[in-house]
């Protein structure tokens, strides 16, 4: 009873607080503030709830989301047009025939979006989840041929673009039938709320949206107070695997909320902190810490289009409002600011220009994190060096987002990833099967006698996918059949924290933040005219982590060079999984089976510059 009294006490003063806009004049016209009411009304009884229900419930309201190179874009502008797309979403997607949905809400149907790094993304995002749907969101690096993949394997029945992106998938969803709908980025500069910054795709469509009349607001956002969000599909996040061909990894809102409450604990979000956002759109590090994290808190989050490193560093010096003061990078950003830092100021070390990029850094910045690749520890020496913060390392996979983190306040140390985040159980499994470690965020028991053994880390919490996209024997060979996500990376519980030693499969290539799979590149390379047989491994990278080098054997009397291999890559695969070392030998060594050693042939090949990451 008393929990229901304070509830009702809660509602009257939204009530009363919203009465008080309109009677001032400062809260929009009656429609509008209608709108508002009801989705005030959105405290969904299920303790699950997508972030924009999230902002909805805590009120954001007037503060600031987004920076970007549009402009600003508050919580109720963000809001006002992710609800208009969704309707226009609800009113042209293809329902699935298998599933039951209804007039006000998708059952799952995949939309996917390809999205700048600015609030189009989050427009897209929120839109999508409003309408029932499950998010598919591309990479803006991908060529089409890669897009096209991802469109056909995820059946996505609508693919939602900014003008710029619109030509990558045109042919694609033409060939598909997939729906296409372009925001216009011009439109979202507008302060109006009420501008509506769709515009159709002719081939596709017939005329403008007229989005008033495709549902009513009021019975759309009371839908979103009735829904049980926890076991519905939210995001479908492509990732490549140990099989040649990438695999979409299906989380729920369960799972994403619980991806996102757990930072939020540990790393001490609060709405008053502001995030520069540098990384790609298409990969949890992106999506969940940098972008969900602090929008579900109430925070601000600046997002560049690109890193740049100089504007980077602008940022984090920078005085003005809003003030930078939360950073999330990959090992290669924090190598590559580095470089520009000793361009710019190296002449300068030790002088007061240096001692006041440090002195500055250590006051502004709450806390600067280093994940998606592992951290070498002469950048890690260096950052702290220069900006007085010690990087705070975590560890984490598409498939649960975090898992393990060093302590926000505490001992960082050098080489490892910490101890096991809130609600998350990890353990240390040996190849014959044996459990060496095993713990969770407030204790860890090592088996006697198997101190300092390593073995394989498994996973198992709310934060764990719920399977892959449309591969069945996939999704059960990842689990134990105790439940446990077998993560494939070694690790080493010792010092009282985990150390990750590398991949348990040598085929998992770490660079630059992404985890590239030898197979999908060998298989893109043998389609190259002259090459007969191909092996791809990785080489360390004091950069990028790891770089891409191939090994192949050519057909006949053939010639190849790097460079006409890379031009040749070009429009076939993404920047980053494009070899930048390769060596021609006669034929590939095989074993009786017909196999490669992958790490015999690298230590040949490339002696003391290898090494199994």
């Amino acid at each position: 009873m008393k929990v229901l009294y304070l509830m009702q006490r809660t509602n009257q003063r939204i009530l009363q607080n919203l009465s008080r806009l309109v009677v001032s004049g400062r809260g929009g016209d009656f429609n509008a503030v209608c709108l508002r009411i009801c989705m005030c009304r959105c405290y969904t009884s299920d303790a699950t709830r997508p972030v924009f229900v999230q902002t909805l419930r805590e009120n954001y309201g007037g503060k600031v989301a987004i920076v970007d190179s549009i402009g600003e874009h508050t919580y109720n502008k963000i809001l006002s047009i992710s609800t208009k797309l969704s309707q226009g979403i609800l009113s042209i997607t293809e329902r699935d025939s298998t599933v039951k949905s209804s007039t006000f809400l998708l059952n799952g149907e995949r939309v996917a979006f390809l999205c700048p790094n600015n609030v189009t993304y989050v427009v897209a995002q929120w839109a999508t989840w409003m309408s029932g749907a499950t998010a598919v969101p591309l990479c803006k690096s991908h060529p089409p041929s890669e897009l096209e993949y991802f469109l056909n394997d995820s059946g996505a029945s609508l693919v939602v673009t900014t003008p710029e992106n619109a030509e990558k998938v045109e042919a694609t969803v033409k060939l598909l039938g997939i729906k296409h709908i372009i925001l216009n980025q011009d439109k979202l500069a507008s302060s109006d709320d009420e501008a509506s910054p769709i515009t159709d795709f002719a081939s596709l469509t017939e005329g403008q949206f007229d989005l008033d009349s495709f549902v009513e607001k009021r019975l759309i956002t009371e839908k979103w107070r009735q829904i049980k969000w926890k076991n519905r599909s939210a995001q479908l996040v492509y990732t490549s695997g140990t099989t040649g061909r990438p695999k979409g990894v299906l989380s729920t809102f369960g799972n994403v909320q619980s991806q996102v409450t757990m930072l939020l604990d540990s790393w001490g979000w609060s709405n008053k902190d502001v995030v520069l956002h540098v990384l790609p759109l298409h990969h949890i590090h992106g999506i969940v810490n940098l972008l969900v994290c602090p929008l579900w808190c109430g925070a601000t989050c600046v997002m560049l289009p690109e890193f740049d490193a100089e504007k980077v560093w602008s940022y984090l010096l920078d005085e003005t409002t809003p003030r930078v003061n939360v950073f999330m990078a990959v090992p290669t950003i924090y190598a590559k600011l580095l470089q520009a830092y000793n361009t710019k100021y190296g002449s300068v070390a030790g002088g007061k220009t240096t001692e006041f990029i440090k002195a500055t850094l250590r006051t502004k910045m709450r806390l600067m994190v280093s994940g998606s690749a592992a951290l070498p520890q002469p950048i890690m020496e260096q950052w702290e060096k220069i900006t007085g913060h010690r990087l705070l390392e975590r560890y984490g996979m598409t498939e649960f987002g975090m898992a393990l983190s060093n302590p926000l306040k505490g001992l960082r140390t050098p080489g490892s990833v910490g101890t096991p985040l809130p609600s998350v159980q990890v353990r240390v499994v040996t190849s014959d099967g044996q459990i060496t470690a095993e713990g969770n965020s407030v204790r860890t028991s090592v088996t006697s006698g198997m101190e300092g053994v390593s073995g394989e880390l498994q996973v198992k919490g709310p934060n764990v996918f719920k399977l892959y996209w449309q591969k069945p024997e996939a999704t059960e060979e990842a689990f134990t059949e105790d439940g446990w996500f077998k993560t494939g990376d070694t690790v080493v519980y010792e010092d009282s924290v985990y150390r990750i030693l590398g991949r348990t499969s040598v085929d998992i290539i770490k660079s630059g933040g992404y985890k590239i799979s030898s197979l999908d590149v060998e298989r893109r390379l043998l389609a190259h005219h002259s090459i007969s047989e191909c092996a791809v491994v990785g080489l360390p990278d004091m950069t990028w982590g790891q770089r891409v080098a191939a090994v192949v054997s050519l057909k006949d009397d053939r010639q190849l060079t790097l460079k006409v291999l890379r031009d040749w890559c070009q429009d076939k695969m993404p920047s980053y999984v494009i070899p930048t070392e390769l060596r021609i030998l006669p034929s590939l060594p095989r074993n009786a089976m017909g196999k490669i050693n992958k790490k015999e042939l690298a230590e040949a090949i490339f002696g003391d510059d290898y090494q199994i990451k």
